[in-house]
């Protein structure tokens, strides 16, 4: 097995780390090249035929969190975020895992829902009861629009149909197609079933057929995620672990019935989230539009998570979200990041990937929640911002580490280079480091 465990990766150099992630077997030499050289990002030319009016490339740094444990199996998971702290939150969140064998994933079913909806019925309820009459012919007949979806084991499920009440007292039925899309995300093999069926169900119902499309409110796709985080492990020297998990769960609850700290920890969330949907070439806003709606599926928008303590006293962590990526087609066929990222991954199926968005989910909030309740977010993001201001300021590498560390324990320090940097391009790095010894002597 892989081994995703590796001690002080974040001290390596961009080199180094390519090295090690090569030496473990996570990345190919063909790949861990283009790496090197910067060969897998597209071109000007690759983006001017994905969008319109290109002008260039927009980068984002591509990262992995290591020591992550999920069904037990090893893996390491890609990230693409500008955010400070998250890679190092999940990162640690992962390793705390492993004493309790990481986390445990599921993803039970796994349908994308084709929306079509039908006006100007006569007699809704008759027409309902005509259609489900005939929807083993409809499953077959839409099985055949696809032929080489169902040779991968894949198709139309189900279908649904709902009468559906608008203000002004018309009534639309809104049928709903599951289809089992395999690894592909599958919207444009929806979208094509649904306008290949609306003529066939304009016929049995006698109306009109709108709105031809997929809905990204993956209710049939919810997957979830557990952890267990070992009491003892949870605090510091100024805090006791038994506190640490109690505040979590505290915390946890008031984001049940409190909105604004809902929206606050369902961000933490989906910072892992999005992050691996980007790294992975999957379309995060299509993830973020379907799980803020499941948080908000009671009437309420409530958090995505549950701590609680288990029966042995240790801290139980779960999370539920409605998520169907997938690991092949789309701009995976143009983008060769997205296709390394997956790579990084070590899944062979969007089951896996799932599953592995789940759980870096669960690990993000985690992150985010013991941070909040021990030291507080801001120790974190400073240290980490302290490295943006550094590089900012062209700090040389030799003077680095050192002037990041003094960064963090003065304000005055980080005051001097606004106020320089108001006036110049750069900052003068020798008087910076004088001005910062005397500080930090002082």
């Amino acid at each position: 097995m892989t081994k995703s465990h590796m001690s002080k990766f974040y001290k390596l150099s961009i080199t180094d780390r390519i090295i090690e992630l090569e030496k473990l077997g996570w990345l190919s030499p063909k790949d861990a090249n283009k790496l090197k050289l910067g060969h897998h990002i597209i071109t000007n030319e690759v983006a001017d035929k994905m969008i319109e009016n290109t002008l260039g490339i927009f980068g984002l740094p591509l990262s992995v969190a290591p020591n992550f444990i999920i069904n037990d199996r090893e893996c390491i998971v890609p990230i693409v975020v500008e955010e400070p702290s998250v890679v190092a939150g999940l990162s640690q969140a992962a390793l705390m895992a492993r004493a309790t064998n990481g986390f445990k994933a599921n993803l039970s079913e796994s349908f994308l829902t084709g929306q079509i909806h039908i006006i100007n019925v006569k007699n809704i309820e008759s027409t309902i009861i005509n259609l489900k009459k005939e929807c083993s012919n409809l499953i077959e007949k839409a099985n055949e629009i696809h032929p080489r979806l169902n040779a991968r084991g894949g198709g139309v499920r189900n279908i649904e149909f709902k009468i559906l009440n608008l203000r002004d007292k018309t009534s639309v039925i809104s049928v709903h197609m599951l289809v089992d899309t395999c690894d592909a995300m599958g919207a444009n093999l929806v979208n094509t079933i649904c306008e290949s069926m609306a003529p066939t169900l304009e016929k049995i119902s006698g109306g009109k057929a709108i709105l031809k499309i997929l809905s990204n409110f993956l209710d049939h796709s919810v997957c979830s995620s557990t952890v267990i985080y070992n009491t003892d492990s949870l605090g510091n020297s100024s805090i006791s672990g038994e506190e640490v998990r109690d505040l979590i769960i505290l915390a946890n609850q008031i984001a049940t019935f409190d909105v604004h700290r809902a929206v606050t920890s369902n961000k933490g969330i989906m910072n892992g989230i999005d992050a691996v949907a980007i790294a992975t070439g999957n379309d995060w806003r299509a993830i973020e539009a379907s799980i803020h709606a499941y948080a908000a599926r009671n009437g309420q928008y409530s958090t995505l998570t549950k701590w609680s303590s288990s029966s042995n006293g240790n801290l139980k962590g779960e999370i539920k979200i409605p998520i169907k990526p997938g690991i092949v087609g789309g701009s995976l066929l143009l983008n060769p990041a997205a296709s390394l990222g997956l790579k990084l991954c070590g899944i062979e199926t969007a089951k896996q990937l799932a599953e592995m968005m789940a759980s870096v989910g669960i690990a993000q909030n985690f992150a985010a929640l013991r941070a909040l309740v021990t030291d507080g977010i801001q120790k974190g993001h400073m240290r980490l911002h302290a490295r943006s201001v550094a590089s900012l300021v062209k700090t040389p590498n030799h003077f680095f580490d050192d002037v990041v560390k003094r960064l963090v324990k003065s304000d005055e320090i980080k005051q001097a280079i606004k106020e320089q940097l108001k006036t110049k391009e750069s900052v003068n790095i020798p008087e910076l480091v004088n001005t910062i010894d005397m500080n930090y002597e002082n």
